[in-house]
C-alpha cells in the first residue's frame, strides 16, 4: 500500500499534541502495561503501525515474546497476564469499540474490574493511554502509514 498523507509533516502542530498525551500516558503507567495495551488495541482497529511498532517496543522493553504474542487472544491465556493487566485489557476492548455492549459503551461489569484494580488516578492515566492510542490508529490506518522493514 502507497502511504497516503504524510500527516506529521503537513500538520506539525497535531503531531506535537497528539505526542504529548502519548508522553503522558506512558510516564504514568507501567511501561510493560503500556504497550500491552496500544497493542491489544492496535490489534482491535487493525493497524499494523502500531502493531509493529508497539510489539517491538514491548520485546525491547524486556516484555516475554508469547505474552506479545498472545496478547491478541489474551482470554484464551489469561493465566499469561495478571488480574490488573486482564482488567486494563478488558477496558481497552471496550473503550476501543464502544459500539460494543449493545450500543452502551463500557460495561458496568468491565467498569468494576477496573476501578477494583486502579485508584481513580491510575484509571484515568490508563483512559487517556487507550484514548491517545485509539487516535494514533486512526491516523495510521486512515492515511496508510508505511510499516518499517525491521532485522530484528
Amino acid at each position: 500500500m502507497t502511504e497516503r498523507l504524510a500527516w506529521v509533516k503537513a500538520a506539525p502542530g497535531a503531531y506535537e499534541a497528539m505526542s504529548g498525551l502519548e508522553r503522558y500516558a506512558k510516564a504514568n503507567l507501567d511501561p510493560l502495561l503500556f504497550e500491552l495495551v496500544k497493542l491489544r488495541a492496535s490489534y482491535l482497529n487493525g493497524c499494523a503501525f502500531c502493531v509493529d511498532m508497539h510489539a517491538y517496543d514491548a520485546l525491547k522493553g524486556g516484555e516475554q515474546l508469547q505474552r506479545i504474542l498472545l496478547v491478541a487472544v489474551w482470554r484464551e491465556a489469561e493465566h499469561l497476564y495478571t488480574a490488573k493487566e486482564r482488567a486494563a485489557l478488558a477496558l481497552t476492548e471496550e473503550v476501543t469499540t464502544l459500539s460494543g455492549n449493545g450500543g452502551r459503551g463500557v460495561s458496568d461489569e468491565v467498569w468494576a474490574a477496573a476501578a477494583a484494580e486502579f485508584d481513580d488516578t491510575e484509571l484515568t492515566n490508563l483512559l487517556t493511554a487507550i484514548a491517545t492510542i485509539n487516535a494514533w490508529n486512526r491516523f495510521a490506518v486512515s492515511t496508510r502509514m508505511a510499516i518499517p522493514t525491521r532485522t530484528a
